[in-house]
């Protein structure tokens, strides 16, 4: 895979999935807005969010630094270590790091109109150095 690999629209789901399937230690996520959607099963929004989760039920580390108490219950339910950001500063970002190789960074939020209809680019980066100065702004937000 190149350093840098833009995802399109709909591009998202069909080439983070795979990615969350692969992870083998751990999965760092910040994101503006997440929704989950029970009543759409079979929807990529829904197929993201059970992968997700196949990754904390197979000892995945996982931790979600989120705005809404409301997606905080079906993580931790799920294993999945949530945060509800506290601060008078909008959290916006949208950033995903996978095992501390790669990260998913862009404007995709994790909402059925973000994966399906939305205008939205986001990139897959594997540069260490990059990945590094990522990995510790999620760090730095954690604490």
């Amino acid at each position: 895979m190149p350093e840098i690999t833009l995802l399109i629209g709909k591009e998202f789901p069909t080439k983070v999935i795979p990615l969350i399937r692969e992870a083998t230690k751990s999965i760092d996520i910040i994101v503006f807005d997440w929704r989950w959607y029970p009543d759409q099963i079979g929807s990529t929004i829904q197929q993201f969010n059970h992968e997700i989760i196949k990754a904390a039920r197979k000892n995945r580390q996982v931790r979600a630094i989120i705005n809404s108490k409301k997606i905080a219950e079906p993580l931790t339910q799920n294993k999945i270590k949530a945060k509800v950001h506290d601060s008078k500063q909008l959290l916006h970002t949208k950033l995903m790091i996978i095992d501390g190789r790669l990260a998913i960074l862009g404007s995709h939020n994790y909402t059925m109109n973000a994966f399906t209809i939305n205008h939205e680019i986001s990139a897959i980066i594997q540069n260490e150095e990059i990945v590094k100065r990522l990995k510790s702004y999620f760090e730095n937000l954690w604490q």
